[in-house]
């Protein structure tokens, strides 16, 4: 099952690409990625398995990935309430009144200041690899190896396509967990497509420039709907006490914990995570 509907959104300050899969017969779940990622990094086995459920499931690239509008590396004119922003313009780009949010890392943490900002949009909130809104956690940080891949950026040759494959591969295979061998081949295959999708891969590493702060009074804690808190046991990026954080701020919240999993969305664990997004949803 392809993408049934591809829609270009105009939202404040930027066009989105975006792509539709599946019929809302059950209802709508938008999905929102990661820093740095476009919708590509949304595994296609989980889009189906989702459409599958009975859901119209949206995917879209951020703003300076993917296909959308795409600043010069270092222009940044927008912060983490207007990508929260953008969320809202899909939905009414595609007509729905309340969808089921999935977000992943970033597209957690904006889909936080979302879910609070209009409630009545947001049915149930997937929280993937994501950050609690508003609470501090104790962790361990960003593991000392990604530190020291990123500080490479400064010298790579943005216009050398295998120089550029060759950092992003670094990323995933450190963000990666020790549960199950580096799949090479299909990380491999992702970049290749992203790298084909965009204009300027350098440009959404402006995403590690976004203002971070949030307005007053968001915390989430004050979330009202279901939430499901997914997160791997090994994750390097995001250390899985900011869900265990999460659900123990929330009312009505459930965590799955991936284990041996890291800040990815592996393969072998699509089934699990489309069951429990699905369970959720109703």
């Amino acid at each position: 099952m392809p993408a049934t509907e591809q829609r270009m959104v105009p939202t404040d300050g930027a066009v989105l690409a975006t792509e539709a899969w599946g019929e809302d017969v059950r209802g709508t779940m938008l999905l929102a990625m990661g820093a740095t990622a476009s919708m590509v990094w949304w595994p296609e086995t989980l889009m189906l398995a989702l459409a599958a459920g009975g859901y119209r499931v949206i995917r879209f690239d951020h703003r300076d990935t993917g296909r959308s509008t795409t600043s010069p590396p270092g222009e940044v004119a927008y912060d983490v309430h207007d990508l929260a922003e953008d969320l809202i313009a899909v939905l009414d780009a595609y007509g729905v009144e309340a969808a089921h949010l999935v977000g992943m890392s970033l597209g957690g943490y904006v889909g936080q200041i979302a879910a609070l900002a209009h409630p009545e949009r947001v049915a149930t909130l997937t929280l993937i690899a994501a950050e609690p809104l508003g609470v501090a956690y104790a962790g361990e940080g960003l593991a000392p190896e990604l530190i020291q891949h990123f500080g490479t950026m400064s010298a790579l040759d943005w216009s050398d396509r295998r120089e550029v494959t060759r950092f992003m591969l670094g990323i995933a295979e450190l963000s990666a967990g020790p549960g199950r061998p580096f799949d090479r081949d299909a990380s491999l295959a992702r970049i290749e497509l992203e790298l084909s999708r965009t204009s300027s891969m350098h440009s959404a590493f402006n995403h590690a420039m976004l203002a971070g702060a949030v307005k007053p009074g968001l915390a989430v804690g004050d979330l009202r709907m279901p939430v499901l808190v997914i997160h791997g046991s090994d994750d390097p990026v995001i250390s899985v006490r900011a869900a265990e954080t999460t659900v123990a701020s929330v009312r009505q919240a459930e965590l799955l914990v991936l284990r041996g999993t890291g800040h990815e969305l592996a393969e072998p664990d699509v089934p699990q995570i489309a069951q429990a997004i699905l369970r959720i949803a109703g």
